[in-house]
């Protein structure tokens, strides 16, 4: 069994790397923030991602009528409860929630 001095040189080591790790971007991006390029890419980018996962979340959706129901109640839920609140983490869980229990109880298969 090892000692604890190595113990607690590898946990020290381990630890040292991690945070350095995490670290490391903020360091080498920080003075890109104020380059205008970074400044309309951070103001732009959350619409493309969100259009982006709206196509992949609904490319599998069957043009059925019980295939399409949970899936455009949850996407209906998600915009109406972000437009109404304007909480994107009340409007994900809320879309998350219908569509599961939807999935799960009204349309299992």
């Amino acid at each position: 069994m090892p000692d604890s001095l190595y113990i607690l040189t590898a946990v020290t080591l381990s630890a040292a790397a991690t945070w350095a790790l995490r670290a490391l971007p903020f360091t080498l991006l920080a003075p890109l923030r104020a380059s205008g390029t970074v400044q309309y890419l951070s103001t732009r980018m959350p619409a493309g991602v969100m259009v982006i996962l709206l196509v992949y979340c609904l490319r599998d959706v069957s043009m059925s009528v019980s295939g399409a129901v949970a899936p455009l109640a949850a996407l209906s839920a998600t915009v109406g409860l972000h437009l109404w609140r304007r909480s994107a983490l009340l409007s994900i869980l809320a879309g998350t929630a219908v569509y599961v229990v939807l999935t799960s109880t009204v349309f299992a298969g």
